[in-house]
């Protein structure tokens, strides 16, 4: 079934139903994805593994918080290897681009569309180690290698992809080996997006750095959008 636009850009949320999850109450996915996940996680149980959400459905507003916190220099943008990036030097766009290394515009997020989950495990993280959702943790000598290793292996049986994992040369987004998506809604709301609802989107909204994003709108939607 086609998203509306107000669902496809996280400003409504009438297309998903809750995930339970004992670690949080806020999780929202659309009801197909829940069943597909719910069976990867009874398959990971089978393999020792606690397979549970960080992130979920996410909603333009919280997209927006994040966005407009990275640009003025509120919240923290990080390089490859997690170490905090200096943004008081650079021009409006080189900003942008720092930031949609690793951050979606609002709007934008496929975590809008109620088929995409970060995942972790509760049970491999240290005590008292806060999670903090960056390629170290999830790569060799990181808390849950073994589960994402498992992961790619077995995540295809479930209909669920590496959408960060397996980009394409001219993609300019890092790699986010906890980022998975429910393949058979995501691609068709993947196919429905387009830069002419994301600007019907920014209307009247308040988006750091809108001017300069809407300037270079067409080479975002090439290098940033998977």
């Amino acid at each position: 079934m086609a998203l509306t636009t107000q669902q496809l850009t996280g400003k409504c949320r009438d297309h998903l139903v809750p995930l339970a999850c004992p670690y949080s109450p806020h999780h929202f996915l659309q009801p197909q994805a829940i069943q597909a996940f719910q069976a990867l996680q009874k398959s990971a149980v089978k393999n020792g593994f606690n397979l549970q959400p960080a992130s979920s459905f996410r909603d333009f507003q919280r997209q927006q918080l994040i966005w407009n916190g990275k640009f003025n220099g509120e919240r923290k943008v990080h390089d490859e290897q997690g170490n905090l990036l200096d943004l008081t030097a650079l021009s409006d766009w080189e900003k942008c681009q720092a930031i949609l290394r690793w951050s979606a515009l609002p709007g934008g997020s496929r975590h809008h569309w109620g088929t995409e989950i970060d995942f972790w495990d509760p049970d491999l993280i240290p005590a008292n180690q806060p999670l903090q959702l960056e390629p170290w943790e999830y790569e060799q000598n990181g808390y849950f290698f073994e589960l994402s290793q498992w992961l790619q292996e077995n995540l295809a049986q479930f209909d669920f992809t590496l959408p960060f994992m397996q980009t394409a040369k001219n993609i300019d987004v890092g790699r986010e080996p906890w980022h998975i998506s429910y393949f058979p809604l995501a691609q068709q709301a993947q196919q429905q997006f387009s830069p002419e609802i994301l600007i019907k989107a920014w209307e009247n909204e308040e988006i750091a750095g809108k001017a300069v994003l809407l300037e270079h709108l067409q080479e975002i939607f090439e290098r940033y959008f998977v």
